[in-house]
């Protein structure tokens, strides 16, 4: 392992840390992680991954404005998803990671495209409810720790299948210390 690959796992994992404790320093923190990242998974010709990150970096920009000024200037606070808009994301990252995995398995030598897919887009699912603060993100991160883990060890990457079984823990955790402060308003 590298020192940046060190240094990237390192801030990323802060930054999803400081996610867990509702602590506005994950953003920007995060960023770094994802700058680090991008510049490891680049020099190891991991190209989706390096576009994945700059979505990270653009989503992480706006999450920080989003928790800091939220609506009308005013932060916002956790909060619940309805039933009807949480199964309307589920379905539509189902739907973009159906047509992905599609396109990975036809056109390139992806390994679990399927898999690697759902991981994508509800990495992606998840972001946007925490960039909104919604409760709900700590149970779609559970969900994709839960695939990642075996998906990564199962190709060799164990410093990241135990970074993301690190990452799992921290979801429940997150999600207890979001439901107390939800129950404290």
């Amino acid at each position: 392992m590298s020192l940046i690959e060190i240094a990237a796992s390192s801030t990323y994992a802060a930054s999803v840390w400081m996610a867990a404790r509702n602590n506005v320093h994950t953003w920007w923190i995060g960023i770094i992680g994802c700058l680090l990242y991008g510049w490891v998974f680049f020099s190891v010709q991991l190209y989706a991954d390096v576009t994945l990150q700059l979505f990270f970096i653009a989503s992480s920009i706006a999450g920080w404005v989003n928790w800091l000024t939220g609506n009308q200037g005013k932060a916002i606070h956790i909060r619940k998803t309805s039933g009807w808009l949480l199964g309307g994301f589920a379905l539509a990252a189902l739907l973009v990671s159906s047509c992905y995995a599609y396109v990975l398995h036809t056109y390139t030598n992806a390994w679990f495209p399927w898999l690697d897919s759902l991981i994508m887009t509800f990495s992606i699912m998840a972001q946007f409810m925490l960039m909104g603060r919604r409760i709900e993100n700590w149970y779609v991160w559970l969900l994709v720790n839960t695939i990642a883990v075996p998906l990564y060890a199962s190709r060799e990457l164990y410093i990241t299948a135990i970074l993301y079984l690190i990452f799992w823990c921290n979801a429940w955790y997150g999600l207890y210390q979001w439901r107390q402060e939800l129950k404290a308003r």
